[in-house]
């Protein structure tokens, strides 16, 4: 006959891997895109890191598109969650949260 503290232990663990499982599947990666003048007249593209802390309340370094667009009238904006931005903000259970901008012009 199993102990019945065993049984409950591995119950627990197979409902807490049921979890962890879902959270990193259903976890959706967001993007929101910026139309500025007519938008991207051409490819050239400038990316940068931004990085928050505690699930995004606190920003330590933020990109300025405007800096980013060096001076062009037309582009595109594009704030986003990366694959790897979200798998950094899963492996530190939301200490650290990068996003990525990027300023097609």
């Amino acid at each position: 006959m199993k102990n019945v503290n065993t049984i409950q232990i591995k119950k627990t663990a197979r409902k807490a891997s049921f979890y962890v499982l879902m959270l990193l599947l259903l976890n959706s990666c967001y993007s929101y895109t910026s139309v500025v003048g007519k938008g991207a007249q051409g490819d050239t593209k400038v990316v940068k890191n931004n990085t928050y802390f505690i699930h995004g309340l606190v920003k330590t370094n933020q990109s300025n598109p405007k800096e980013m667009a060096d001076g062009a009238a037309n582009y595109t904006i594009e704030t986003k969650h990366t694959f790897l931005n979200g798998l950094l903000t899963a492996i530190t259970f939301g200490i650290y949260a990068p996003t990525t901008t990027i300023v097609t012009k």
